[in-house]
């Protein structure tokens, strides 16, 4: 995707933070932009700053508060950005994050729920909501969209990397990651794309998220003060600024890469990703006696299977050509995705 000007985007995240900077810089590129988010007085600020750093028309800009991890209040909002906007966005960036820091093992189904709520669920239900109608009103054929349209998720470097003190941010993080993978292919043949950005520290206010904690989750099992917070305060504070990480994020969406890695100290990830590959280049590289086992065990199966009719192949069971389509009902899919 590559011309933005006149076209909508929709950005969770969008009153602070990397999602006010993304809808900021696109605000700029000439895009009709919608910013989702809890909190409505941030909103309201967001609205202005916006407006005020691309020079756009206050109309332009659509606040939308509601809670991410409700599906029926994500639909209404994004009813009423195709009512108001005239469509659903051509550029979707799911960038609502939380997170909270103690010992996984002390971990409890609200911190579960309330960290891989936001991070992973939110990300489920903006594509569950928005890719139909996107395929719909831009995708085309043969990899040829009638529009350009894309879709992206801020997640994190803490995807790659376990969180032994931020499990479930990691595992959500990871999950988002792998989501995005799919989906970059699952749009492909109607044209669109998808990319998942994955900073380090990012100059926002990820630090108080636990001050806008549900009160029906914050039954944590981790240590929160004034002083932790004010703790993540600085450290977020030497983080990459905003709008440099959405001009990183336009890049790789102009240049159609499905991920990118910007973080200041790409360095300091060294250790910790080697550690983490380490793991399986040790089970698959260093461990002949493993490969061994394994081809043994491939060549006593080929042995031992069964003989088959069809020499090109082993025999498909009835139905087995409609494994992994879509409901033929769905209007939006690719027919070649669906049964005949």
């Amino acid at each position: 995707m590559r011309d933005f000007k006149g076209k909508i985007a929709f950005i969770t995240g969008g009153a602070s933070g990397a999602g006010l900077g993304q809808a900021k810089l696109f605000a700029k590129e000439g895009m009709k932009v919608a910013i989702a988010d809890v909190r409505l007085d941030a909103l309201h600020s967001a609205v202005s700053e916006i407006v005020e750093y691309a020079g756009c028309n206050v109309a332009d800009v659509m606040p939308l508060c509601f809670d991410l991890t409700d599906r029926k209040a994500y639909t209404s909002a994004a009813d009423t950005v195709e009512k108001v906007f005239g469509g659903p966005p051509h550029l979707l960036i799911q960038t609502a994050g939380v997170n909270s820091f103690g010992p996984i093992e002390a971990s409890t189904f609200d911190d579960f729920d309330w960290v891989m709520g936001v991070c992973l669920d939110h990300v489920v239900n903006g594509l569950v909501i928005f890719v139909p109608r996107m395929i719909k009103a831009y995708g085309g054929t043969d990899g040829v969209a009638r529009e350009e349209f894309h879709v992206a998720c801020t997640s994190s470097g803490g995807a790659f990397m376990a969180g032994a003190t931020c499990g479930p941010y990691c595992a959500a993080k990871a999950a988002a990651n792998n989501l995005m993978y799919s989906y970059a292919d699952a749009l492909a043949p109607y044209g669109g794309g998808s990319t998942v950005i994955c900073p380090g520290n990012i100059n926002s206010n990820i630090g108080d998220a636990e001050k806008h904690r549900p009160e029906h989750l914050r039954n944590t099992g981790y240590h929160v003060s004034e002083g932790t917070m004010a703790h993540l305060r600085s450290v977020h504070a030497t983080g990459i600024d905003p709008i440099e990480l959405a001009e990183i994020l336009k890049e790789a969406i102009e240049n159609g890469r499905i991920i990118a890695l910007p973080t200041k100290d790409i360095e300091s990830w060294e250790p910790q990703l080697r550690g983490m590959n380490g793991r399986i280049e040790d089970y698959l590289l260093t461990a002949p006696e493993r490969q061994k086992i394994m081809e043994e065990r491939m060549a006593e199966m080929m042995r031992n299977r069964p003989e088959r009719d069809n020499p090109g192949g082993w025999e498909v069971p009835e139905g087995a050509e409609r494994f992994g389509m879509a409901r033929k009902d769905l209007d939006y899919i690719d027919p070649s995705k669906k049964p005949q």
